[in-house]
């Protein structure tokens, strides 16, 4: 039976749906099988696994509206391993049209509960804000992984988040854990970034991943590419990131022993042989950008 991870954070802009996607590649790849289910509106966890979104008919809508099976509109990427739940603007509406409904809080839980028995792993990218659709992934998640920008905002964003966490746990999902805290678009030249990971450090020690995910501008190219940064450019500070994280969170729940039958050590050991085709056509699509990513590395 999969475990259930949902990305959350109500603050936009902090790397919640490029934290989603790229785990959830990673896991796929090195770990098992993996469903990446895009709760967003904006469906751009859809689109950045390499699915269009003008070529999602059926989506999470309506699953969560018209009690429509999910493992009917499921989609296989061309990653091996990895499937999505996808979105579009269509969901927008459903927090609307759940309001009535009874058990509002628990349609996400009770439409995976026979889609949790085919994958190993399910990751949910969460919409921007505390909403219905982020009660519905709290309380169908077994841990809440938290990305936080290194600014001080963030850190009311995420008392915020917290508080909603326990309201979910009290009224809805005792069993709720915190995976853990991750920073994004770390920095570790500024002082206010150093500052923000140390405080934070401070008030939740075993909360807080090791690995941070720094500022990359491979990160941000790859979503355009409908690729997640394990297939764009597997050698980019960003993906190196994405790839240690990925493994100190599968240790975390002493799964190490499935996570090392994969590719993730130091010395970038070949992918598995099912994704050779896929990663050489990454490879020609890193050759045409090559100049322009030359010119804007960070």
């Amino acid at each position: 039976m999969a475990r259930i991870y949902s990305v959350c954070n109500q603050k936009g802009g902090v790397g919640k749906t490029t934290t989603a996607v790229n785990i959830a590649a990673f896991l796929a790849a090195n770990a098992g099988r993996t469903l990446l289910i895009d709760l967003d509106p904006q469906g751009n966890a859809t689109s950045a696994a390499g699915i269009p979104k003008d070529q999602v008919d059926v989506s999470i809508y309506e699953v969560l509206a018209d009690n429509v099976p999910a493992a009917s509109i499921v989609k296989e990427t061309r990653i091996p391993g990895l499937s999505v739940l996808p979105s579009n603007t269509s969901l927008a509406g459903a927090e609307v049209e759940l309001v009535s409904e009874i058990a509002r809080e628990f349609k996400l839980r009770e439409a995976l509960r026979e889609v949790r028995e085919l994958y190993d792993y399910i990751i949910i990218d969460t919409p921007p804000s505390l909403s219905l659709l982020t009660i519905n992934a709290l309380a169908a998640t077994d841990e809440v992984l938290i990305p936080i920008q290194c600014e001080y905002f963030a850190l009311e964003g995420l008392s915020q988040l917290l508080k909603t966490i326990d309201l979910v746990r009290i009224n809805l999902h005792p069993e709720l854990k915190i995976g853990g805290i991750i920073f994004t678009m770390y920095d570790s030249r500024l002082i206010l970034n150093n500052e923000v990971l140390e405080e934070v450090k401070e008030h939740f020690p075993n909360l807080v991943f090791e690995n941070t995910i720094p500022r990359n501008v491979r990160l941000s190219e790859a979503p355009s590419h409908g690729m997640p940064i394990l297939f764009y450019d597997p050698t980019s500070t960003g993906s190196l990131a994405y790839e240690k994280l990925t493994a100190e969170l599968v240790s975390r729940h002493k799964n190490e022993e499935a996570f090392e039958q994969g590719s993730v050590n130091d010395d970038r050991a070949e992918y598995p042989e099912q994704n050779r085709e896929f990663k050489e056509e990454a490879q020609c699509q890193q050759v045409q950008n090559a100049d322009l990513a030359g010119a804007l590395e960070l």
